[in-house]
């Protein structure tokens, strides 16, 4: 079918995508403008696991502070290369996930950074809050694991919902990086400080 260079227009700014991906993502979708800006996503996501796995060791530190001077977060976010860590797009990224950071108090970049010591306390205290509810083990134990999922929820960092649009995971955030900057991206780690408290090290 024609694809009309107005479409294309109007999917390139909405996806910053090229011409030649947009265009073939209309004719994908038949013309169907929505439909074609998931499949630039979903192609996206697709080369975005693709570079997972490629060496990140360039990028930048970021410093937030929250208003107000009592929460200030430090984070280093990785990629694979200088130019990247320069680039507006990559320096905004960092500075979102410092403000979530401040705002949503993570303990952890990701689950596996979790001690087991931590997740073995966890799981024995929520068997306590469990004990004398009269269910099967079995159910217990389905009741447990639920409740260790929401315990990695709130406090990874890659699990949580992103602070500025809490329909994604920090993670899914992180992973549509990848697939429009076209680098590896990853959150090495992270220091928060609390007017007050003692810092927590992700």
């Amino acid at each position: 079918m024609e694809i009309a260079a107005a479409q294309v227009k109007e999917l390139r700014a909405r996806t910053g995508a090229g011409v030649m991906e947009c265009k073939s993502a209309l004719a994908e979708a038949q013309g169907d403008l929505e439909r074609a800006v998931t499949v630039l996503r979903e192609r996206g996501m697709a080369r975005a696991d693709r570079k997972a796995g490629r060496a990140a060791s360039e990028g930048l530190i970021v410093a937030y502070v929250h208003p107000g001077g009592r929460i200030g977060v430090l984070l280093e976010l990785n990629c694979e290369t200088d130019f990247v860590a320069r680039t507006e797009q990559f320096q905004a990224l960092a500075k979102d996930l410092a403000m979530h950071v401040a705002a949503l108090n993570p303990l952890y970049v990701r689950r596996e950074e979790i001690p087991e010591p931590v997740i073995a306390e966890e799981r024995r205290v929520l068997h306590v809050q469990s004990a004398g509810s009269g269910k099967p083990p079995a159910v217990v134990e389905r009741i447990i694991q639920g409740r260790l999922e929401k315990f990695f929820v709130e406090t990874c960092l890659m699990e949580q919902p992103f602070v500025k649009d809490p329909e994604r995971t920090v993670a899914q955030v992180i992973k549509e990086g990848v697939s429009t900057i076209g680098e590896n991206i990853v959150v090495r780690r992270f220091a928060r400080y609390q007017l007050g408290e003692t810092s927590d090290i992700g």
